[in-house]
């Protein structure tokens, strides 16, 4: 019989997971579309999410069908609108809650995103729980971007996990196509953007991670829990049956 694998880090998407800036964006796009009587199309967008905007550009895509460049001063207001929907936004569910339970007993956590460190770093610090993560890599920091794994393989690599070792908390299909090719588990949380697409290929789709413990994601996954407390020798705990 072979021995249980052990959970050991936890790495965690942004973008939509962490902070629900997925509708921000998405809606102050959608404005623009909108007052320039343009229907957004919600498949393409849907290639950007968890990604870049290498697959569908919105900007290009306006232009190209009004047959000229948006002016600056739409451009600007654009952002305005983002940033000001973004602030409007708290942490997910779950989210602080599972982190902070995982680093107190010793599982290593991280947050992979295809969004830049800029980003990623003042919001995280914004709200509060920068400190919650150990190890943080963006698109600054590989290639490629989601869906391919590189973002996973260079988190594990900074918190030296194995990928069987190690589960993903992802929103998208992207995300989860990327967490999946780096060898991890994957849990899915989709959002308000992602709530209809194909999330199948994670190990789990959860509604929400209000709630969650790394106890109960090592269960819905079939791993036990690598506990490392502070004072105390690494204890493996058995799964419950």
């Amino acid at each position: 019989m072979g021995v249980t694998p052990a959970l050991r880090a936890i790495v965690f998407d942004f973008d939509g997971l962490i902070l629900d800036t997925e509708e921000p964006i998405y809606r102050s796009w959608l404005e623009v579309y909108t007052a320039h009587g343009q229907e957004l199309p919600f498949d393409r967008w849907m290639q950007t999410v968890g990604s870049s905007n290498a697959a569908f550009d919105p900007r290009a895509n306006l232009e190209e069908r009004l047959g000229r460049a948006l002016t600056q001063e739409v451009l600007d207001e654009r952002m305005r609108r983002r940033s000001e929907l973004v602030l409007e936004q708290a942490v997910l569910p779950g989210v602080a809650e599972l982190a902070a339970a995982a680093r107190d007993i010793g599982l290593k956590t991280g947050v992979a995103s295809s969004s830049s460190q800029g980003w990623v770093r003042e919001h995280l610090e914004r709200l509060g729980i920068l400190g919650l993560f150990e190890c943080i890599r963006c698109r600054d920091d590989v290639q490629l971007v989601k869906p391919a794994p590189d973002l996973f393989v260079a988190t594990l690599d900074c918190l030296g996990v194995a990928p069987g070792e190690s589960v993903a908390i992802e929103d998208s299909p992207n995300g989860v196509l990327a967490a999946k090719a780096a060898g991890m588990f994957c849990v899915a949380v989709p959002n308000t953007i992602t709530a209809g697409q194909d999330l199948s290929r994670a190990d789990v789709v959860l509604s929400s991670l209000a709630g969650a413990t790394p106890e109960s994601l090592a269960t819905s996954l079939g791993l036990t829990v690598f506990r490392c407390e502070s004072g105390s020798s690494p204890v493996e705990e058995t799964r419950p049956a």
